[in-house]
């Protein structure tokens, strides 16, 4: 597994939680903040797979 994998799966998890915690307690701004965590993780691991592809082709 590559680090950033790990790291952008946990940036997604962290994210929809404080979604989540922010829509349960009408917090408009936790919910902006863990929409960009998600989006965030999602570039994150997207990045880290094409880097584990390219070094498997290596």
């Amino acid at each position: 597994m590559n680090r950033h994998l790990i790291e952008g799966s946990w940036k997604q998890i962290k994210g929809n939680v404080r979604q989540h915690l922010g829509r349960f307690c009408g917090n408009p701004l936790s919910v902006m903040i863990g929409k960009r965590e998600v989006v965030s993780g999602r570039i994150q691991k997207i990045y880290g797979l094409a880097k584990y592809k390219a070094a498997k082709h290596i």
